[in-house]
C-alpha cells in the first residue's frame, strides 16, 4: 500500500535581523500554504504546515528529510512553498547565470543546491510533486534568469537584489559554507521522479494576492475542489490559461521519468 505525506511551507514574514532589515511582507502566502494542506489532506496525504518563524531552515530540511527516510518505491511526497524567492551567488560554478536560487524561509535562505541534494537523498522511483509559488521559481530545481519587472497591483514576490546582497554580505560566512561544500547534484543522480509545477517562468515574477497568491489562486480554482480529473501535464496548462501572460506557470521534472506520475491525477496517492 502506497503512502503520501506533504509538507506546506508558507511566510507572510521573515526575519529582519537575518536579512538586513526587511521583513519580507506578504499578504497570502500563508493562506496559500493552508490551502494547499487541505487539499492534499482531501486526498489521503498525511500534511503538515511551516508558517512563518516556524518555517526555519532547519525545520524545513528535517521536514523534507524525514519524508526521504520514510517514503518508499512508488509513494509520493508532496511539498508546497509559497514566500519569495532569492539569489545568491554561485560558487561551485553550476548555474549559467552565475546566481543559485533560494527560498527565502523565516531564519535563512535555502538553496536551489541544498534541494537537489535533498531530492537526491529519496528513493528509488518515490514520486515528489515541488508546487512553488515564488519569483526565480521557474526552474528552483535549478537556474533561473534576470528579468525586468511589469506593473501590477500586487507584490512580487522576491527579494529585491539590493537586500539579497546585503543578506549575502552580512551573512557571508554562513553562505560561503553552504555554498562551498553543497554538492553538485546531477539529475541522472536522483533516483525519485521529482515534478516542479511553479508559479512562473524564470524570467517572470510571482505576484502575491488579496486571500492566495495569483498562482495558487489559479490552482485552487482548476482543482475545483478535488473535480478535477486530468493529469499533470492538463493540470499545469489549465492553470497557465487562467494565468496573465506576464505570469506562465512552469511544468519542469529531474531524476527518473515515470510515465505512469505523469499520467496520474494530481495529488492521488
Amino acid at each position: 500500500m502506497t503512502t503520501g505525506i506533504s509538507l506546506h511551507i508558507g511566510l507572510n514574514y521573515v526575519d529582519p535581523n537575518h536579512y538586513s532589515g526587511w521583513d519580507g511582507k506578504l499578504a497570502a502566502a500563508e493562506y496559500d500554504a493552508n490551502d494547499m494542506f487541505l487539499i492534499t489532506k482531501s486526498q489521503g496525504l498525511q500534511p503538515t504546515k511551516l508558517l512563518r518563524a516556524d518555517a526555519t531552515r532547519g525545520a524545513v530540511i528535517s521536514a523534507i528529510s524525514n519524508a526521504a527516510s520514510k517514503l518508499k518505491e512508488n509513494d509520493l511526497f508532496v511539498i508546497s512553498y509559497s514566500g519569495h524567492g532569492g539569489q545568491l551567488p554561485d560558487l561551485n560554478s553550476d548555474e549559467d547565470d552565475g546566481m543559485d536560487e533560494t527560498w527565502c524561509l523565516f531564519d535563512g535562505e535555502l538553496v536551489d543546491d541544498e534541494l537537489s541534494n535533498l531530492w537526491s537523498t529519496f528513493k528509488k522511483n518515490v514520486r515528489v510533486l515541488v508546487i512553488s509559488d515564488s519569483c526565480h521559481s521557474g526552474t528552483i530545481l535549478k537556474l533561473a534568469r534576470s528579468f525586468e519587472r511589469p506593473k501590477s497591483e500586487f507584490t512580487p514576490k522576491f527579494m529585491p537584489g539590493e537586500v539579497a546582497a546585503t543578506t549575502y554580505f552580512n551573512n557571508k560566512e554562513f553562505y560561503d559554507k553552504i555554498l562551498d561544500e553543497v554538492k553538485n547534484v546531477d539529475s541522472k543522480d536522483i533516483q525519485a521522479s521529482v515534478k516542479l509545477i511553479s508559479g512562473c517562468q524564470d524570467n517572470q515574477f510571482s505576484y502575491d494576492g488579496t486571500f492566495n497568491g495569483q498562482f495558487t489562486g489559479m490552482l485552487k480554482r482548476i482543482w475545483n475542489g478535488g473535480k478535477f480529473s486530468g493529469n499533470y501535464f492538463s493540470f499545469h496548462k489549465q492553470i497557465m490559461n487562467l494565468m496573465p501572460p506576464e505570469q506562465t506557470p512552469n511544468y519542469y521534472n529531474v531524476g527518473q521519468l515515470i510515465q505512469s506520475f505523469d499520467d496520474q491525477k494530481p495529488f492521488a496517492i
